[in-house]
């Protein structure tokens, strides 16, 4: 009774300014981090797709729409830039991925020196990218590193000669170092996927009789698909757009064959000083990019629905 009267007591507009807060004040505890986001990231997105329609030259810019897109199509360069990029990002996921989760798997059960294996595994995660690509740099060089002579005592090569001085198999280098880099991320995600799976089940499918490979497929795989996918979507994202090691180990040479969208960008922007065109193939990378990460997110629902 005295709440009711209470009530009749507050003015309608104060009950309707009163009314309203509760909806607005999450929005004022957001308010920070929701400022600081457009500011770092919209404002950037805005202004770089805005260079895309623009000419830039030394002193000056002018607005040309879509010419910077039209230059695109008649570009060698980028079409080898493309192929690059796939090659690149493909090669390194398929044997991040898989030495990531086999890593996992090993690092899930336990054995002596088990947290050395652990620290050693997860040491390349805390390298500099740049100072891995030096590295790796100078261990594909003939005069002062061991790999081309332990390719030659192997008979996998000829000669004991740079492979990234070689346009047939320059890539591989790149590749070698970024799996290396990049190993780490797929083991640290997915051995905590894994310690998150009961082990009970592990122990009723073992109880009724189900082989490694059955217990591995039905039990450990689709705990850790949710995951995998996310994780395989992220790593791509990062690979793709990933510019240090290919910059640092080749320059995108020799004669571009290890040139990719991301090195690509870099040097139209910053040595041939033209950031419309770099911000018009930034575009097309996020556009690709974008529908990647659309089909594979359709991808994992599907999964997730029928199973």
């Amino acid at each position: 009774m005295t709440s009711a009267v209470t009530d009749l007591r507050v003015p309608p507009k104060a009950r309707r300014r009163r009314s309203s807060l509760p909806g607005l004040e999450p929005w004022l505890y957001l308010s920070p981090a929701l400022v600081l986001l457009v500011t770092v990231l919209l404002v950037p997105l805005i202004v770089g797709i805005s260079y895309s329609f623009r000419k830039f030259s030394a002193f000056k810019s002018e607005y040309v729409g879509l010419g910077q897109y039209q230059a695109m199509l008649s570009d060698p360069l980028l079409g080898q830039a493309l192929f690059n990029t796939l090659w690149w990002t493909v090669g390194s996921l398929f044997f991040q991925f898989f030495l990531g989760l086999g890593l996992a798997l090993l690092l899930d059960r336990p054995f002596v020196g088990r947290k050395l294996v652990q620290a050693v595994v997860f040491l390349p995660w805390a390298v500099p990218s740049f100072l891995s690509g030096l590295t790796w740099a100078w261990l594909f060089n003939p005069i002062v590193g061991p790999l081309p002579h332990w390719l030659y005592a192997l008979g996998l090569k000829a000669e004991p000669t740079n492979i990234l001085s070689d346009p047939a198999i320059a890539m591989w280098g790149p590749i070698i170092a970024n799996v290396w880099f990049g190993v780490p991320f797929f083991a640290i995600t997915l051995l905590a996927a894994l310690k998150s799976i009961p082990s009970e089940l592990h122990e009723a499918a073992a109880i009724d009789g189900a082989s490694p490979w059955q217990r591995f497929s039905k039990v450990t795989l689709p705990f850790l698909a949710p995951t995998i996918a996310i994780t395989v979507m992220l790593r791509t994202i990062w690979i793709a757009t990933f510019a240090d090691l290919i910059f640092v180990m080749t320059s995108g040479g020799p004669a571009g064959s290890t040139n990719t969208l991301a090195t690509y960008i870099y040097v139209s922007a910053f040595k041939s000083l033209d950031k419309g065109y770099a911000s018009a193939v930034a575009v097309l990378l996020l556009v690709l990019l974008i529908l990647y990460a659309i089909v594979l997110i359709g991808i994992r629902r599907s999964l997730a629905r029928y199973s």
